[in-house]
């Protein structure tokens, strides 16, 4: 009930601002959803199982029976959302404008509390635009797969929003966009589990920068992101004589990926691709991460290397009221440039050697409503690391079939 009236809280306001601002205009957006869905065995699923990225390892009891091929399912209507654009008047030459986005779907124990999504601030002139607040990462970018699972081509598309400070220069048919992040609610891995403190503590925010060309249908770019994190300013080790002895540490841990995209949009079909070389990009629900090099014997103190992963994906949809809907993504572990020290590491999938996936699906659609029903094989090969190289041995796969039914109301 409070969640309820909070919302309608935020109505009220914004439709009494409409009536005694001048100069500024309101559009209200949105859509009430509900995900169905069945799974065959457990994965790893945050957000309550709808947010869905790769089957679970296998975990045998004492009968040698695996506890995680076990089925699972339920249905959902957290993922409802609401937002609002606001335009306003010009700063100098520049015309100003905001949203503010929220939905159910918070990180926390709880699913029925308003989180924001988007809350920014833009300036845009005629060939520049200025972007303050929290956005899409730029590595999920202008081109997306179109599939009705609320995770949206994850663990192959990055998946991602942070709060950023991005500027965009329009010149001709092309975009260049370069952007400084930090983060809030997607996070990276280290010894702490999930932290924005391995970025804070960094003093560096993460960085893209990033090209588009766009013209008669067609989007293709690339772009290349930079991530430094500082793990740790401490470390712990048992001196001599047997007692702990605590140092003040100076670890880094500094890693380049990029990516590049394409798209083709026709009145009926839509063709879209994106391939990555991935580093450490687990906050943006990526494989990757990173592991230990070296440790100072003197005073405990780490070095690390990242780990790197191949992933990409195509889509492809034909139609428009009855659509169909493709989709195939691939990821592969190649491992670190370093020898690994310890079998300890940080991340999100790093026993993990390649996934495959596939979606087919298919939606009827109309002005205000979408309903679909999706299927998604997905198979995750599992093994050993190799400290020499950091790549997976003695795999062995595991499958999970997935069925979503969705029902969605836009206004």
């Amino acid at each position: 009930m409070k969640n309820t009236l909070s919302l309608w809280a935020l109505l009220a306001l914004a439709c009494t601002a409409t009536a005694q601002k001048k100069n500024f205009s309101y559009q209200f957006y949105g859509f009430v959803r509900g995900d169905l869905f069945y799974n065959t065995r457990a994965n790893q699923a945050p957000v309550d199982g709808n947010f869905y990225l790769y089957p679970l390892d296998n975990d045998f009891d004492s009968k040698g029976k695996d506890i995680n091929a076990s089925p699972n399912g339920s249905f959902y209507t957290f993922t409802t959302r609401f937002g609002v654009d606001m335009q306003g008047p010009k700063i100098g030459q520049a015309k100003s404008s905001a949203k503010v986005e929220v939905d159910f779907g918070g990180f926390s124990p709880s699913t029925t509390m308003l989180r924001i999504r988007q809350a920014y601030v833009a300036l845009e002139w005629e060939q520049a635009k200025l972007l303050i607040g929290q956005a899409w990462h730029p590595l999920f970018g202008n081109v997306v797969p179109d599939v009705l699972n609320l995770s949206t081509g994850a663990p192959f598309q990055p998946f991602n929003r942070e709060p950023q400070i991005a500027l965009t220069w329009h010149t001709g048919d092309f975009d260049l966009t370069a952007s400084a992040l930090w983060q809030l609610q997607y996070m990276s891995s280290g010894p702490e589990g999930a932290s924005e403190n391995y970025l804070k503590n960094s003093c560096i925010p993460e960085i893209y920068i990033g090209a588009d060309y766009k013209q008669n249908g067609w989007i293709a770019g690339a772009g290349v992101h930079m991530i430094s994190l500082k793990p740790r300013l401490s470390s712990t080790i048992t001196g001599s004589n047997g007692k702990e002895l605590r140092f003040k540490v100076n670890e880094r841990m500094t890693t380049f990926s990029c990516e590049a995209h394409l798209q083709y949009k026709a009145p009926e079909w839509r063709l879209s691709a994106k391939t990555l070389l991935a580093s450490c990009l687990d906050h943006t629900a990526l494989l990757g991460g990173y592991g230990i090099s070296d440790i100072d014997p003197e005073t405990g103190e780490y070095e690390y290397t990242p780990m790197r992963h191949s992933t990409s994906w195509i889509n492809f949809t034909y139609g428009n009221k009855w659509k169909a809907h493709f989709f195939a993504g691939y990821t592969k572990k190649l491992g670190c440039s370093r020898t690994l020290v310890t079998d300890e590491q940080y991340g999100m999938g790093l026993n993990i050697d390649q996934i495959c996936s596939f979606n087919m699906a298919f939606s009827y659609n109309l002005p205000h409503w979408q309903i679909g029903l999706e299927y998604v094989p997905t198979t995750a090969w599992y093994g050993d690391t190799d400290l020499s190289n950091g790549r997976i041995i003695n795999t062995h796969d595991v499958t999970n079939h997935r069925i979503l039914g969705l029902v969605m109301y836009y206004f």
